[in-house]
């Protein structure tokens, strides 16, 4: 476990900023092109690496009061890595009342989340809250790396 989480830091800490140049020489320089600049570095690193975001403040008339306003106002932006699989938790009303939160809780019992964190320590699983995954006739319900599990107990 110790030797997986020393390679994902080791992962994040080469960060390879000729990525961000070329975006930026394809998307734009100016302020306008905040969030296609945002959503393609995140498509290429699954994050927001603060390499990254300083190197778009180096070189673009991007402050870094757009950036952290962008990136912390839309939900699809993330600061931290995610894990290699994606668990999207519904929460809307039926999954709410059929036990969405037990189910939740359970995940991160079960995958030893700490608090606080949405990504268990070896990188594998990261655990997202959504709204509605619009399977309410299957509550609780959950998506893994966009396959649909319905009828949850915990």
């Amino acid at each position: 476990m110790h030797s997986k989480l020393a390679e994902i830091e080791a992962e994040i800490e080469e960060i390879d900023l000729s990525f961000v140049e070329r975006i930026i020489e394809q998307i734009g320089r100016g302020a306008e092109s905040v969030i296609p600049i945002l959503q393609a570095i995140q498509e290429y690193y699954r994050y927001l690496p603060e390499e990254a975001l300083r190197r778009v403040c180096e070189i673009t008339d991007i402050t870094p009061a757009q950036i952290t306003g962008v990136s912390t106002f839309y939900s699809q932006f993330r600061h931290r890595p995610v894990g290699r699989h994606i668990i999207n938790m519904c929460h809307g009303t039926a999954c709410h009342v059929k036990g969405a939160q037990m189910i939740h809780d359970a995940f991160y019992r079960h995958l030893h989340i700490p608090k606080g964190d949405d990504t268990d320590p070896e990188g594998v699983f990261t655990i997202e809250k959504v709204a509605c995954l619009g399977c309410c006739t299957l509550a609780p319900v959950c998506q893994i790396d966009g396959v649909t599990y319905g009828h949850l107990t915990t």
